[in-house]
């Protein structure tokens, strides 16, 4: 007999927004059922100002990540698209992506029901590049020779000068970049083979890149 309560439905969301927007999203989030949430700085980088894929200047941005039930985070995102106008340029982008399962959030149990996908789900994939810090540039330029038309690029800092925290077991310091990209999953592979090649990656030390399936998107131009 196969239980499916043993597969949660949860998502992870990222708005991506101006700074001093993220306090909006994340009231207007709580409205609707999610507790609580993690707000990063970045700023956004768009080399060619005619496709303006991630509707991103080069301006300081707030990133906001929550997680939720997939039925929740839906409910929110079609609010928060209503309340900042995705649809409109500059306004923001918006995704979600999958996540297995969640610890430590008590708001996100594992609930038996079906939800309905978005029309562009697995559409888009998310390119996280993680690199040393003035190398996020780089990451952009060998991005956009593959096609690439934007970006949003995160300061990495440790909590002390002699303490880091570890992502899949690479120190993130004050010395990191993080490079978030959405693609369209036709162009990934030549976007993370450019970087991979340009960057080095698959030297030690040099790096690390990791996909995630986008679910459902919000803001996005081509």
């Amino acid at each position: 007999m196969s239980n499916h309560n043993e597969i949660p439905e949860f998502e992870l969301i990222c708005i991506v927004v101006d700074y001093g927007v993220g306090s909006k999203v994340m009231q207007t989030a709580k409205k609707f059922g999610i507790s609580g949430g993690t707000v990063l700085l970045g700023k956004g980088t768009i080399k060619n100002s005619l496709l303006e894929f991630f509707s991103l200047s080069s301006t300081r941005k707030e990133i906001v990540l929550m997680v939720a039930r997939k039925t929740t985070a839906y409910k929110v995102l079609e609010q928060l698209d209503n309340k900042l106008k995705f649809t409109r340029k500059n306004h923001g982008i918006a995704f979600t992506t999958s996540v297995g399962s969640v610890i430590g959030a008590r708001s996100c149990k594992p609930i038996d029901e079906k939800v309905e996908g978005s029309a562009n789900e697995n559409m888009y994939q998310a390119i996280t590049v993680i690199v040393d810090k003035g190398n996020a540039s780089d990451v952009i330029d060998a991005a956009t020779e593959a096609g690439s038309k934007g970006g949003t690029i995160i300061n990495a800092r440790g909590s002390g000068i002699h303490e880091t925290s570890k992502v899949f077991n690479m120190d993130i310091e004050p010395e990191k970049e993080i490079v978030m990209i959405l693609s369209k999953r036709d162009k990934t592979d030549a976007i993370v083979s450019s970087i991979r090649t340009k960057l080095k990656i698959d030297e030690p030390g040099n790096g690390i890149i990791y996909l995630q399936d986008v679910t459902n998107t919000y803001g996005l131009y081509e």
